[in-house]
């Protein structure tokens, strides 16, 4: 099996619902976001690709229109805009994109909140 990545980075507020009042995620704040998708084929093309980069422009462009210095609490209103349900939501929002004739199968979406954090949705 074959797997590629790629990044792609944003900035956006968000507020965590749920969490005590002195919990310092509870109040407005922001992250420098990266997304990072991930495909997998068992076959490649016969350049050697499982997919052109640049068939990922998609994914760029939803990002930058929908995500990139908004509040994700008004972007998602029907989620709380955790990178683990944000990992999710994407998952799906770019597995529409990349619906047949694809031979390539997106199989994952991790966002980091910080270069030391990451939450990834797989689906099983």
């Amino acid at each position: 099996m074959f797997t590629i990545s790629k990044e792609f980075s944003f900035c956006a507020s968000h507020t965590l619902m749920g969490l005590p009042e002195e919990h310092p995620c509870s109040r407005l704040h922001g992250h420098n976001y990266t997304v990072i998708v991930e495909f997998q084929s068992s076959t490649l093309d016969e350049v050697g690709f499982i997919l052109d980069y640049r068939e990922m422009d998609p994914i760029k462009v939803y990002i930058d229109r929908m995500l990139d210095h908004k509040h994700l609490n008004d972007v998602y209103k029907l989620i709380n805009p955790t990178a683990e349900l944000l990992a999710e939501y994407l998952f799906h929002v770019f597995q529409s994109i990349f619906e047949a004739p694809h031979r390539s199968q997106l199989s994952a979406v991790t966002v980091k909140e910080t270069p030391a954090t990451a939450a990834r949705y797989e689906p099983k």
